[in-house]
């Protein structure tokens, strides 16, 4: 009992460095940018009005739609957006319109996590190291060239992984929630009466008396939901109890103190609003507390950046990214990989953003269309999950989703007010890297077909060539193939220029699906085609490690034995030939030609030993 104790203690304290630490720090600029718009007239009734509009925002988006609703929806206990999509896929298998739509609608919510992943940590630390003007004015020159700094040592440590630092997330962030807690709870002391902004009366009042300033302002109050997707995204690691209870007695009541601590402090000093959160701090505690925030919005980009890894791993197993290079930094936790393309892929963009928007202000203003257009198409995928994959009646599904997507559209609606103020900016990430999706998987398609066309049938195909055998070797040949039941181009230059087979052949094909895992015992389906040839499929879900000569040990004892020193591996490296009338508009045509020249190898990939692999390769027109 005590064990199972401490490992739940372990895995909330967990949570909070890695789920928590992005909304965590959202109270950093959250309350500045809701009356740092002008649009807010500063009086007693508004700052009620705000603060409650606030807690009431926490409540219905992370209480209840993320830890109620969503955390429900696991794909084999993963979730995110991925999860979620392959759910919904699935759910709607019977109905193959429905499904390209909803495959189409997912995919676009996964590119704007792009987007997303650039703003968040420019915003987070941007608006930690603006706390040194604070501290003092001189500070300001040194804000822009500090924060570059600061991001460009997170990204160089990445190729270490996180295993060294990871352990020190928790309990810093834990500290962090502390701090901030009590920050709220010393300016709450003197202000008690602050604390009726619980009451949703106040908000209601609020909107009912400014419409118009309500809907301008929701763009702003979006901020203090920033990371809620986070909480899903990572229920795979932790588990749905740890992440609920990390919400519920730690995060929840320290930003609520700390939001309604800043409500105390500007009806006491109005002029605190340029910067509420760092003004809330005794002048002694200034510079420690800009370094504790700095830390914590490090570890909250931290987050992200190990999610975009894991997002663009899954993407490219569901097989809308080409291969690209990985690198796993732990030999214990699988989970913890290093992409180099992403990472200074990402590095690049948010340092564009910082120097583009210098200051957490303006980024205020590009934050929020991709994050509540990501929430709006959640809601989408749940109801679809609940409705077809959950048989759920109709009216429940309804209720239970329609209610999310309402409060949804109007965030997003309001966020559409700062497109042209910078909201372009994650959109026209989120737009180039779909179009970058989109081309991949259709191109892949095109290639397909162009291969099924020309290709042969294997079954037919090596009766005749048994007729008159060539000269068998000893060893085994391992033909990967895209399509089973095919001859791969491979095979037919082997014996073009080889005249010889090997003593055992297989002909394999790795197959991708769209769950998280796929087990052991499906791993492989083996079929003996006779004369010592096999067809075998080799099954993964979108989260597991490809891993091709591992797989292949356990068709020992079905037939075939294969001895890994006398095993080959022969792959078609194949040269793309954009066509004028091919599927694509030509320049696509182009752009996937170069993706498929510049994909790492399949034999990285698949993990298979350099000096066994043999490449052939082959041009085909598409």
């Amino acid at each position: 009992m005590s064990t199972s104790k401490s490992s739940l203690a372990a895995l909330t304290l967990g949570a909070l460095g890695v789920v928590y630490g992005d909304i965590g720090t959202s109270v950093l600029y959250a309350v500045k940018e809701v009356f740092g718009s002008g649009h807010v007239e500063f009086t007693h009734e508004n700052v009620y009005g705000i603060l409650s509009i606030l807690f009431w925002t926490l409540t219905t988006i992370v209480s209840l739609k993320y830890v109620t609703l969503v955390l429900r929806a696991d794909n084999h206990g993963e979730g995110g957006l991925v999860a979620m999509l392959a759910l919904a896929s699935q759910s709607v298998k019977d109905k193959p319109a429905l499904r390209r739509w909803l495959l189409g609608v997912g995919i676009f919510g996964t590119c704007l996590f792009y987007g997303d992943g650039v703003i968040t940590p420019a915003i987070s630390v941007l608006s930690a190291v603006e706390g040194l003007e604070v501290v003092s004015p001189a500070f300001k020159k040194a804000v822009i060239p500090l924060t570059l700094i600061i991001l460009f040592g997170l990204f160089a440590v990445q190729k270490h992984g996180t295993a060294g630092i990871g352990k020190f997330f928790g309990p810093l962030t834990l500290v962090w929630f502390a701090v901030i807690a009590l920050l709220g709870l010393s300016h709450i002391v003197a202000h008690p009466e602050i604390l009726w902004a619980v009451s949703p009366h106040y908000a209601l009042g609020f909107m009912l008396d400014n419409p118009g300033t309500t809907f301008i302002i929701l763009g702003a109050v979006v901020l203090c939901v920033t990371g809620g997707e986070a909480l899903y995204a990572d229920m795979g690691h932790f588990g749905k109890k740890p992440i609920r209870l990390a919400w519920f007695s730690v995060v929840m009541p320290a930003l609520t103190l700390n939001y309604f601590g800043q409500g105390a402090l500007l009806l006491a000093n109005p002029a605190a609003v340029k910067n509420p959160f760092f003004m809330m701090a005794p002048d002694w505690a200034l510079l420690p507390l800009v370094g504790l925030a700095t830390a914590a919005t490090v570890i909250a980009s931290q987050a992200l950046i190990s999610g975009a890894f894991s997002v663009t791993k899954q993407v490219i197993q569901l097989g809308y990214l080409p291969r690209l290079r990985v690198q796993h930094t732990s030999v214990k936790d699988t989970g913890q990989i290093y992409m180099p393309f992403v990472n200074w892929g990402l590095f690049v963009m948010i340092a564009l953003a910082v120097v583009l928007f210098r200051s957490s202000s303006n980024l205020a203003a590009a934050y929020g269309i991709a994050v509540t257009l990501d929430m709006l198409i959640t809601t989408v995928l749940t109801f679809f999950v609940i409705r077809y994959g959950w048989k759920y009646p109709l009216w429940l599904c309804v209720g239970a989703t329609g209610f999310f997507f309402v409060v949804d559209l109007a965030f997003f609606s309001s966020n559409l007010l700062k497109l042209f103020d910078g909201g372009w900016f994650p959109l026209l990430i989120g737009g180039v890297v779909f179009l970058l999706m989109t081309t991949w998987k259709e191109g892949r398609a095109l290639l397909n077909t162009s291969l099924r066309a020309d290709a042969l049938d294997l079954p037919s195909f090596l009766e005749a060539v048994f007729v008159a055998p060539p000269t068998r070797v000893a060893g085994t040949a391992v033909f990967l193939t895209a399509e089973p039941g095919l001859v791969p181009n491979a095979l037919m230059h082997n014996l073009k220029h080889n005249k010889v087979l090997h003593e055992n052949n297989l002909f394999v094909t790795v197959r991708n699906h769209e769950i998280p895992w796929v087990g052991l015992n499906k791993r492989v389906e083996i079929e003996s085609l006779g004369h010592d040839c096999w067809q075998v499929i080799v099954n993964y879900g979108f989260k597991n490690d490809p891993d091709l000569p591992k797989a292949l040990e356990q068709i020992k004892g079905r037939g075939c034995n294969l001895d890994p020193m006398l095993t080959s591996y022969f792959l078609s490296r194949d040269i793309v030939i954009p066509t004028v009338h091919g599927g694509m508009a030509l320049w696509r045509e182009k752009l996937f030609s170069q993706m498929h020249h510049n994909a790492s190898g399949a034999a990285e990939f698949l993990n298979l030993p350099s000096n066994a692999v043999v490449e052939l390769g082959s041009k085909i027109e598409i």
